[in-house]
């Protein structure tokens, strides 16, 4: 359920914000149009929101400022620490994961940036069906992550990185559960969701699925 990722994300914390701004050139091009991504997100975002992998709270932030409830879900101590020092009490965050969380009251969206890839394609299959079960029709799931337009694609981005020499991206492409859109529109639409995709850097895709 991701949560072999904390301790990575623990001692992330304190470079995160860093690393999404651009400071590390491995991963400049995953987070090329980070803010635009979390603006879209949030734009596409109605009602009280449940995000998924809060980290250090900067879509959360968005969310706020868009006027809509929140209830942060982040798996990572040190990651919920520093969301919590940046969003003071205007949003609640609670420990939890894509598959295991409490949330009271009606949920309209379910958001997420940088944190489906945790969870294998077994777990994603979970988590859309119980999105499914949660929400009314209308809802919506948004996800923002690294996803490819086919396996052979998956396969070619790792060789590029290897040859750009860029070896930690490798390794977390290899290491980490990336899957393909097919996939994830299969699941999905066999669930009940109507769904777009929205290319928005050489790795990130936007996904909005409304229930049907």
């Amino acid at each position: 359920m991701g949560r072999e990722f904390i301790e990575l994300f623990n001692d992330w914390s304190e470079t995160y914000d860093d690393t999404v701004v651009g400071h590390d050139i491995e991963y400049r091009e995953v987070f090329k149009n980070y803010n635009e991504i979390l603006n879209l997100t949030a734009s596409k975002s109605q009602g009280h929101v449940v995000e998924f992998g809060v980290g250090t709270g900067n879509l959360t932030e968005k969310l706020l400022q868009s006027g809509l409830r929140v209830t942060g879900i982040e798996p990572s101590p040190s990651m919920r620490k520093k969301a919590e020092e940046k969003l003071g009490s205007r949003a609640e965050i609670k420990d939890g994961d894509f598959l295991e969380f409490e949330v009271s009251g009606k949920i309209d969206t379910f958001v997420s940036t940088y944190a489906f890839h945790h969870l294998t394609d077994e777990e994603k299959e979970r988590a859309i069906k119980l999105y499914n079960s949660l929400l009314d029709k209308g809802g919506k799931i948004i996800f923002a992550d690294t996803m490819y337009e086919s396996v052979m694609a998956y396969e070619r981005a790792i060789a590029d990185a290897e040859d750009a020499g860029y070896l930690n991206l490798a390794a977390d492409l290899r290491s980490e559960y990336y899957t393909t859109i097919p996939f994830l529109e299969k699941a999905l639409t066999s669930n009940g969701f109507l769904v777009t995709f929205e290319k928005c850097n050489g790795f990130v895709w936007i996904l909005e699925a409304i229930k049907q």
